[in-house]
């Protein structure tokens, strides 16, 4: 029977991963998700979860082993952050582009330099294009939930794509929160064994990863580009089917106090819940303000967007990570992209804040929407503003 308690979140994802039957953990430790791999080493340790633990000399190694795990038909789980998601990066793209579904949890961390271990979104935008299906999660419970659904998701045969679950470094990962861990039996249930459609046989070997040469390599990659489009179809179907499990409903965008609201906040991860009382804070002083929270990363929720922004004047997004030298963060300036010649054209601002784990207020928050709403009457000097910073 399902049962509610206060988790650190970091645990919880471990138990998620349990619950989901993980056959292989390749592993290396890096703050701030070490908890994660910590306690899936004692799960296995103790006998409570049948699978092999692969500790490696580094992230680069780990997913090297997760898509060699996934190749034979392995359901795999690995988690990382930061520094050690960009020892990845070119990785990352040979699991998505040879359709080798896992899950990956990324605490998301500052990058380098100075060091940082505190939580922004660098390391996440970083590899906003590398094939993944990436979703954010508000809170434990979302973290939980969403490394159930995304082997659900990833191991789908229209779909055999790598998943990320990103989730705050120490906002999440280190907060203990009442989390509802789904009972196995459920689990299950909603979670069929994974079979992939073509594992690797020593009886019948084949090669992986062939050299892909001018005539053919375009149209792999448009294939690769239609596929994690088409995805979306299955995220909302699986999403749908949990909430229909588990009680708990999920959406590529969620609104909060939207009705009527004339100026929109747009945010993505932990710090939504601090934008939500400060939106409700502002709505009882009569201000028309509402709140659009960014789940699905990839595939882009275009649609989604287009058509929850309806009622809004001015759109206030915040970045929690600079895109260096361009027009702004880059939420922000995909924001812009999805809404540039569609029939509702609200004034886009962004901002861009909590870098390095820099903590944004309820009262923060109320400054931010209303030099938004400035800004969108007025104008300003520069493409963006950072929140906060101190000059």
């Amino acid at each position: 029977m399902a049962k509610r308690e206060g988790l650190e979140v970091s645990i919880a994802v471990a138990d998620a991963a349990m619950l989901s039957d993980v056959d292989v953990v390749p592993a290396y430790p890096i703050t701030p998700q070490t908890h994660i791999v910590e306690h899936l080493a004692e799960l296995v340790a103790n006998g409570e979860l049948k699978a092999a633990y692969i500790p490696v000399e580094s992230e680069h190694s780990a997913l090297s082993a997760c898509i060699g795990a996934s190749a034979v038909g392995a359901r795999t789980f690995t988690a990382t952050a930061a520094q050690g998601l960009e020892l990845m990066h070119e990785v990352l793209y040979v699991a998505s582009a040879m359709r080798f579904p896992m899950v990956m949890t990324v605490a998301n961390r500052a990058l380098s330099a100075p060091i940082s271990i505190w939580g922004d979104h660098s390391d996440a935008m970083a590899v906003r294009d590398t094939g993944w299906i990436q979703i954010f999660v508000e809170n434990g419970q979302e973290a939980v939930d969403q490394v159930i659904c995304g082997f659900r998701m990833g191991e789908d045969k229209r779909v055999l794509l790598p998943v990320m679950i990103h989730l705050d470094g120490f906002a999440l990962t280190h907060v203990i929160e009442p989390i509802e861990l789904p009972d196995k039996k459920d689990v299950n249930r909603f979670l069929p064994p994974f079979k992939y459609p073509l594992p690797l046989d020593p009886e019948k070997p084949v090669t992986m990863g062939a050299f892909g040469q001018p005539f053919i390599y375009t149209e792999v990659k448009w294939a690769q580009e239609i596929n994690l489009e088409k995805s979306k179809d299955v995220i909302l179907e699986v999403w749908q089917e949990f909430g229909k499990a588990f009680g708990r409903q999920y959406s590529p965008i969620e609104q909060y106090q939207t009705d009527g609201a004339k100026v929109l906040l747009l945010t993505m991860g932990s710090y939504s819940e601090t934008a939500m009382v400060a939106v409700d804070k502002m709505r009882n002083d009569g201000k028309e303000v509402g709140l659009l929270k960014l789940r699905l990363w990839r595939p882009f929720p275009y649609e989604e967007l287009r058509e929850s922004i309806k009622s809004a004047d001015i759109l206030i997004v915040l970045d929690r990570a600079i895109s260096f030298g361009g027009p702004g963060g880059p939420v922000c300036s995909e924001v812009k992209a999805a809404l540039y010649g569609g029939e509702k054209q609200p004034k886009v601002v962004g901002f861009v804040g909590g870098l390095g784990g820099r903590d944004i207020s309820i009262a923060g928050f109320e400054e931010m929407i209303n030099r938004g709403i400035e800004i969108a009457r007025t104008g300003s000097k520069r493409e963006f503003e950072i929140y906060g910073v101190r000059e």
